[in-house]
């Protein structure tokens, strides 16, 4: 029998384990380049957003719709002056990854405008503030310039490619023709265009393109819902609106089904003395005085009408684009249109210079909360939300030059100031530059 050798024993099981611990060190070290290998990736990019999203404490909250337009009274600042590297043309902001178009101010723009009351067949006389001899050109030299991003110029060629077989449709009141106008206007720099159709009153128009199947038109429907109205063309009035507030305009609901792209939009018209009524009886008016009717308020109305709109627009099977277009203040000072009010104002107004009026306030807060409640049930309507960047333009409208040569002997008598409508060119023209970004974004 072989002698027991205890040392060779003692040396196999050192050997042994020694193997184990290296093997395990082997391992533990494999295990830490690996996770060495991805731990910098994550770190790096949680280290890039604070710094992008949170470390400029010099950047504005971006306002949301619902703000006060207390929040202009901040000054605005480009992506320019701030030093985080941004890519404005993804419009996004420090806060949300979203720009909010229609927060920001007016820009001196020295290139001016790119049409004339010369190269525009379809300005409306009343807003042909050049031809109608105004004499200041300052209010043509401004653009609207958001204030978290950029806002490319409109391109009527990208517009049109974007348009090719398709229609684009105006619905509302005199703002929405008004508009329509602007569009024509730089659209026709680019491309021929064809006058179609026209009302009686010139109300209701369509333009063609033919050499891309586009159709751009407006639809004169000042309350959206059906109304009956006894007033002519010169505003004078033999009788009371009547409105009714569950039925809409079968002039624009009867052709929904073929339209592609939509602005609309009203509520100015619903300043005016109306009764309404639900399921054809009387519920109210509005200034109504020796009726014997319940005076319910404009509000009152004009919700129960964006209601039946919106919901019409919403379970519509016909799912055309829709911008909802908010209401546009006027500018009347000392007075109303009727009252001696008058706007001769040359440049914009700066953020906390001007509060908007009650019945513009009134009106928009309707806007906002309907536009809300209709969002809820998913629709591809978008808000074009243009009455905080409208309000900072009082230098835009024609004011007395609505006629030609205001000022002349024959006239001097029949002087009338317009303080809501645009002058063409003028700070409307913008309201494409927005409308093409929503498109495009």
């Amino acid at each position: 029998m072989k002698a027991y050798n205890g040392n060779n024993v003692i040396k196999k099981q050192f050997s042994l384990v020694f193997v184990k611990f290296a093997v395990c060190f082997l391992l533990l070290g494999l295990a830490y380049r690996l996770f060495l290998s991805h731990f910098p990736h994550f770190s790096q990019i949680e280290v890039v957003n604070d710094a992008a999203l949170f470390s400029d404490n010099t950047l504005p909250t971006p306002a949301t719709v619902s703000e006060s337009p207390v929040t202009l009274n901040e000054p605005p600042v480009t992506v320019s002056e701030s030093p985080v590297n941004v890519d404005v043309s993804e419009n996004q902001t420090l806060q949300n990854g979203k720009c909010d178009l229609f927060i920001g101010n007016w820009v001196h723009d020295p290139s001016g405008p790119v049409y004339t009351n010369a190269t525009c067949y379809s300005i409306e006389s009343h807003q042909n503030c050049m031809k109608n001899g105004r004499p200041d050109t300052e209010y043509l030299y401004w653009r609207w310039n958001p204030r978290d991003c950029e806002l490319p110029r409109f391109s009527p060629k990208k517009f049109l490619n974007l348009m090719r077989n398709k229609s684009f449709t105006f619905i509302g009141d005199s703002i929405m023709r008004n508009h329509v106008q602007s569009l024509l206007c730089i659209l026709s720099q680019e491309e021929q265009v064809d006058d179609v159709y026209h009302d009686e009153q010139y109300k209701s128009r369509r333009w063609y393109f033919p050499n891309l199947d586009f159709s751009l038109s407006v639809i004169w429907s000042p309350f959206l819902a059906k109304a009956t109205v006894f007033e002519d063309d010169n505003g004078v009035t033999t009788d009371i609106t009547q409105l009714h507030l569950d039925k809409l305009d079968d002039v624009w609901t009867q052709q929904f089904d073929s339209f592609d792209y939509v602005v609309i939009g009203g509520g100015k018209w619903y300043l005016k003395s109306t009764i309404y009524l639900e399921n054809d009886t009387i519920v109210g008016c509005h200034n109504c005085p020796g009726k014997n009717i319940t005076q319910v308020g404009f509000a009152y109305a004009y919700r129960k009408a964006l209601n039946t709109t919106m919901k019409f627009i919403t379970s519509s099977k016909n799912k055309a684009y829709t911008f909802f277009r908010t209401t546009t203040p006027d500018h009347f000072e000392n007075g109303e249109w009727n009252t001696g009010g008058y706007c001769n104002r040359t440049g914009p107004f700066k953020g906390g210079e001007v509060d908007m009026g009650y019945v513009d306030e009134v009106m928009r807060k309707v806007e906002l909360e309907e536009f809300e409640r209709a969002s809820e049930f998913g629709s591809n309507m978008k808000l074009f939300d243009t009455t905080l960047l409208s309000l900072l333009r009082p230098d835009g409208h024609p004011g007395v030059y609505r006629q030609y040569q205001p000022f002349a002997a024959e006239n001097k008598n029949k002087v009338q100031n317009d303080c809501l409508h645009w002058c063409l060119p003028g700070p409307i023209d913008s309201w494409n530059d927005i409308m093409m970004q929503m498109l495009c974004h």
